[in-house]
């Protein structure tokens, strides 16, 4: 299944960031925040015909506002749709 997104909006997938404490301890991922990092799989035609300047290219990594977006479960993975406007940089 694919999923395209419309207006002006992004499918982004978690990127698995694994946390070790000072002293080496590997914290499980109950035990940590969720990142608001994550790449860009699908990017809207809104988007891309964009007038605003703004480029964000199915690849890139993201920083995302916090409590943003939808999550969906498709095909046992994990993706959160964003809008445009929840997207407050691009990683580079």
């Amino acid at each position: 299944m694919i999923l395209k997104p419309i207006g002006e909006r992004i499918v982004v997938k978690m990127v698995e960031v694994e946390e070790k404490t000072s002293s080496g301890i590997v914290l499980p991922s109950s035990a940590k925040e969720k990142p608001q990092v994550a790449e860009v799989v699908a990017v809207s035609k809104a988007i891309e015909n964009n007038e605003n300047n703004i480029k964000i290219n199915v690849g890139d990594k993201v920083i995302y506002s916090k409590y943003s977006g939808t999550e969906v479960k498709l095909d046992d993975e994990e993706y959160i749709i964003v809008k445009l406007e929840d997207v407050l940089a691009i990683v580079e």
